[in-house]
């Protein structure tokens, strides 16, 4: 919540006019507490994981030529039986475990210190704070899913993930419930390490599992946006 009543005594305490932008975020944030605002990733994580995946997956079922010549297994395809089971069981895991991670973590992010009020970051801020994430992420996520693919941590963790042979978009975060958990920790140390705006954490839970999606595609396309970052 904002420590300011109006926008002038937000003005005064700048000591400049606000952004267009940053009257926005006064509108919208000022009666609203930071666990609140901290809660909408369990919205715009729902919304990633039912939207993204569908454009192609409507191609897929399509198969257009232009596209299927960039299917990575040009042989094998889920049944839209099969891909509706997929969504249904990540959908039941993100209502079981995701939600109330995200329902109860709030304290760790006061804890490393992510920021609700004015000013807001500016696209500088925001775009190098990024990078920094997808590099320590990359880092340890690396590390991590080569211990998954031990044969312990393979056997009793990591094969839920791999119950789908061809890969869809939708089976991004289709995973293990103690998976979720312990790939949440390289997504949590970048702004641990470099904390930031929550409209900066937004954007980097969104784009984390955007580019998650777009990796478990099932498609290599030559200009994707996952070959320009890590």
């Amino acid at each position: 919540m904002l420590p300011y009543a109006s926008i002038p005594e937000a003005v005064a305490a700048l000591g400049r006019n606000l952004t267009f932008a940053e009257t926005l975020w006064f509108n919208y944030s000022a009666a609203k507490s930071d666990y609140f605002l901290y809660c909408h990733n369990i919205l715009f994580l729902f919304l990633v994981f039912s939207l993204v995946p569908l454009p192609l997956v409507f191609l897929e079922f399509k198969r257009f030529s232009f596209v299927s010549s960039h299917k990575i297994q040009p042989k094998v395809r889920l049944s839209l039986a099969e891909t509706f089971k997929c969504y249904k069981d990540v959908m039941r895991m993100f209502f079981l475990v995701v939600g109330p991670l995200q329902l109860i973590s709030y304290p760790s992010i006061q804890m490393i210190g992510i920021r609700t009020g004015l000013p807001l970051p500016s696209w500088r801020e925001i775009l190098s704070q990024l990078l920094v994430y997808f590099l320590v992420e990359d880092y340890t996520n690396y590390w991590i899913h080569r211990f998954l693919h031990n044969d312990w941590g393979y056997e009793k963790i990591h094969r839920v993930h791999h119950e789908y042979h061809a890969p869809i978009g939708f089976a991004a975060p289709y995973a293990h419930w103690a998976e979720i958990l312990i790939l949440g920790i390289p997504s949590f140390l970048g702004p641990a390490m470099v904390p930031g705006h929550i409209i900066t954490f937004w954007l980097w839970i969104a784009l984390r599992q955007i580019e998650a999606i777009d990796t478990h595609s099932g498609y290599d396309f030559p200009r994707s946006i996952t070959k320009y970052i890590p």
